[in-house]
């Protein structure tokens, strides 16, 4: 969003590298007045970062009402071949105090199952997926927000950019995969209050009452074999679990 071209589809090298801004830097002091201004937990959409090796990534960042900058989430799946950024290596949660554990994403990151799944595995309750979405594809893009949400039982919050940036229609979806709020194509101010507590009671007793694969997945017992990770699954340090 914050470094976004008047059409992404005219994104070039070029004019990443024009708009990458080292962090932290003028345009993170700016942000982290706003946030401390409005005493509000902070997540502005994503910019491009020019990191210390020259390279430029897009980012996405936490600020916590002080203003501090909590956390820094590079996009490990960059739209290719059109994005011009360098993949980040790993998946970023963080915790708001006695409220629960969030996950970051962007864009790109939600057609790639692993990106939820991995956030689920770190102990997120929730997803926030920051989007610049100006293509025809956006239908998709919201059948994969609820078949995230669905497949890892836990809340997904996916924003999109509104016209004419990006197509709009932002949603909220819940760990059974039920829309609880989608927005149009123009400018919105949507507000919901999300029960993180959800998340472990439809992990404990099923998706629509029935069905508890989070459950199935990481319970204790025998790995899963997992060839194409070279892996085998095991329960998570951290994550919500029923009977924990």
């Amino acid at each position: 969003h914050l470094s976004a071209p008047p059409r992404i589809l005219e994104e070039h090298s070029g004019y990443v590298a024009e708009v990458a801004v080292p962090i932290p830097g003028p345009m993170t002091e700016s942000l982290a007045g706003i946030a401390r201004e409005a005493a509000v937990w902070l997540v502005p959409g994503s910019l491009y970062e020019r990191a210390d090796d020259g390279r430029v990534h897009n980012t996405a960042l936490v600020f916590a009402p002080a203003g501090e900058l909590i956390a820094r989430y590079r996009k490990v799946f960059p739209w290719q071949p059109h994005e011009a950024s360098a993949p980040g290596e790993e998946f970023v949660t963080f915790d708001i105090p006695d409220v629960g554990r969030l996950g970051l994403a962007i864009c790109y990151d939600g057609s790639f199952p692993e990106t939820f799944r991995q956030l689920a595995w770190m102990g997120a309750e929730a997803v926030l997926q920051v989007n610049l979405t100006s293509t025809s594809d956006r239908e998709q893009e919201l059948v994969m927000a609820r078949a995230n949400a669905i497949f890892n039982q836990l809340f997904v919050v996916s924003l999109n950019a509104s016209q004419p940036t990006g197509v709009g229609r932002s949603l909220v979806v819940d760990p059974e995969g039920l829309v609880r709020l989608e927005a149009g194509s123009g400018e919105e101010l949507l507000t919901d209050v999300l029960d993180l507590d959800a998340v472990e009671r439809v992990r404990r007793f099923g998706t629509a009452g029935v069905s508890r694969m989070w459950e199935q997945m990481m319970r204790e017992g025998p790995g899963i074999s997992l060839p194409m990770y070279g892996e085998t699954a095991r329960k998570p340090t951290g994550a919500a679990m029923p009977n924990d």
